[in-house]
């Protein structure tokens, strides 16, 4: 090729420049067209939590939750638990009868138990008691693969929250007194800081007898947490006589977040 002033470019340097120039084009193509970007919306608020700050999610992703049986000295208290499930009736009945007598407690509700009957979650906070989660169908979730495990956490958790605006307080493993550490660091994950496990089994479940529900909660002491049902008639009946055992020793039942408050 021959230059405007009649000078004879060699082609390997002619290919060299016309690339340069397609290059120098094509910046310039970009810089004047490409749009700024907008400023990214701001994340829509979460479902504040019901009883903080047991409900929020671990500040160190994939540690596991903790898990707490009874509170080491301290007040003269106790925490008596109930497994959520059962004839709601009953349940109420139950429910009753403690905030009657000034006791306050906490619920450990099966999901599937609070979709067939979803008044009872507010019967629970309307009576001035506590709610956790107690997984979605009570499987053996210490069992089960991470996945399915994890479902069992977070449709509860989901559940609790679209009836009462929180996801509860608590997760307590089902049919296990205490979680793997695989289910902790589920628990964690799903926003629950504290697994509450009880130290004190009241064996009410196993229909054993008022007598025997009763001794068997006279082994509370200060900062215990015990474990109790609500779908048990035996365990309506032996409400009036546990809460004069605990009166007559000085102990005072509280929910669990007030008791490791």
């Amino acid at each position: 090729m021959t230059t405007h002033d009649g000078v004879r470019m060699p082609r390997r340097r002619l290919l060299r420049l016309g690339a340069g120039l397609a290059g120098l084009a094509g910046v310039a193509a970009a810089c004047g067209t490409a749009p700024s970007e907008p400023a990214p919306a701001p994340p829509p608020s979460g479902i504040p939590p019901s009883a903080p700050p047991t409900t929020r999610p671990s500040a160190v992703p994939g540690a596991p939750a903790a898990e707490v049986e009874r509170r080491t000295g301290g007040r003269p208290e106790v925490a008596l638990t109930f497994h959520g499930a059962g004839d709601p009736g009953l349940a109420k009945k139950v429910l009753t009868a403690l905030h009657d007598r000034g006791a306050a407690v906490t619920v450990l509700a099966v999901g599937t138990w609070l979709q067939q009957s979803p008044d009872s979650a507010r019967t629970v906070t309307d009576l001035g008691h506590e709610l956790g989660n107690h997984t979605w169908s009570h499987l053996d979730v210490d069992a089960l693969p991470e996945a399915a495990a994890r479902t069992e956490i977070e449709k509860c958790r989901d559940r609790i929250a679209a009836l009462t605006g929180g996801p509860g307080a608590f997760f307590r493993p089902s049919q296990a007194q205490h979680a793997t550490a695989r289910v902790r660091v589920l628990a964690a994950a799903a926003g629950y800081p504290t697994v509450l496990s009880y130290d004190v089994d009241s064996r009410d479940f196993t229909d054993p007898g008022v007598d025997a529900i009763r001794r068997n909660v006279r082994s509370a002491t200060a900062g215990s947490v015990v474990s109790m049902h609500l779908g048990h008639p035996e365990t309506l009946q032996a409400i009036p006589g546990l809460l004069d055992d605990l009166a007559a020793r000085g102990l005072r039942p509280v929910t669990a977040t007030q008791l490791f408050a």
